[in-house]
């Protein structure tokens, strides 16, 4: 039988690409990750690693050993769930990433409802935009990422790694310094957008081309209290989520008559749902989403 610390140090080199990034993901040294990498090419009597310019690539064999050990992780991940069904008490760690808004309008009052219900869990929670936390998912750097999708920009399927899980959507607002009639009126205005690649600045430039024009994306931040600040000193234009407002009144116009919103995820492992922990969570984040709706009527 294969050693499954070896075949989990060649799945995190699939995921990760790099020995030295297998190594500091593990508290291994690269040359313990070469030895284990040697090891299991020993037990299976096959080259698991091909030279592919400066650093290496699969083989088709090492390729269905790291399918083959996906499943079992999947299996043991279903075994830890039901340990923990059966024991009296939700206890442990969960390791959450959620987008800035989600981190600053949900995560406290979930942390708040845990605290009260579930003491003996921890949460460690990390601010992270859902492009680099979702990969966290599958090198078990988190255990559940709060997501978001935008219309017409969904996700590529990943049904066999994931599970999604709907929280509900969040109104995005065209946001001005002062009232306007109609998106077309900014054509000439200065824009401030998410960075370039990311699902929400595709999303904003596709809604000002459907209203025929290219934005002049003048100011780019991932940060929406950045956006909101140059939308209120009469900097720039911008498309705001309703989340943003958890703790003041905007002091900008702000106008949600096309409907426009994103849909708002928790996405888990696959197999992972079902776990204490996770559902604990799920609760949490869910009274909180509850809660801000019940203050914003």
């Amino acid at each position: 039988m294969y050693n499954l610390r070896r075949l989990v140090v060649l799945r995190e080199l699939k995921h990760r690409g790099t020995l030295a990034a297998v190594a500091s993901a593990m508290s291994y040294s690269p040359s313990a990750v070469s030895q284990q990498l040697t090891l299991l090419e020993a037990e299976v009597g096959a080259p698991l690693l091909e030279r592919e310019g400066r650093g290496v690539r699969l083989t088709p064999q090492a390729e269905i050993l790291v399918a083959r050990t996906e499943k079992a992780l999947r299996e043991l991940e279903r075994a830890e769930a039901e340990i923990a069904e059966s024991l009296r008490e939700t206890s442990g760690v969960i390791r959450v990433a959620a987008f800035q808004t989600a981190m600053l309008a949900l995560m406290p009052v979930a942390l708040t409802w845990l605290r009260e219900n579930h003491p003996r869990i921890r949460v460690e929670a990390t601010q992270a935009e859902p492009d680099t936390s979702l990969p966290g998912l599958l090198t078990r750097d988190f255990d559940l990422v709060i997501d978001e999708t935008f219309p017409g920009h969904a996700r590529p399927a990943r049904h066999a790694e994931f599970e999604h899980h709907l929280l509900g959507e969040d109104a995005m607002r065209l946001a001005a310094p002062a009232p306007v009639g109609s998106l077309a009126e900014l054509a000439d205005h200065p824009w401030v957008m998410e960075p370039a690649g990311t699902p929400a600045r595709a999303w904003a430039t596709g809604v000002c081309h459907a209203a025929g024009f290219e934005p002049d994306v003048v100011h780019v931040s991932a940060d929406m209290l950045v956006h909101a600040r140059l939308v209120e000193e009469g900097h720039a234009v911008a498309f705001l989520p309703d989340m943003l407002w958890f703790d003041r009144t905007p002091g900008l116009f702000l106008d949600g008559s096309a409907g426009h919103v994103r849909t708002v995820l928790a996405t888990v492992r696959a197999g992972a749902g079902e776990h204490p922990l996770i559902r604990a969570f799920l609760t949490a984040i869910r009274h909180a989403i509850d809660a801000r709706a019940a203050r914003t009527g």
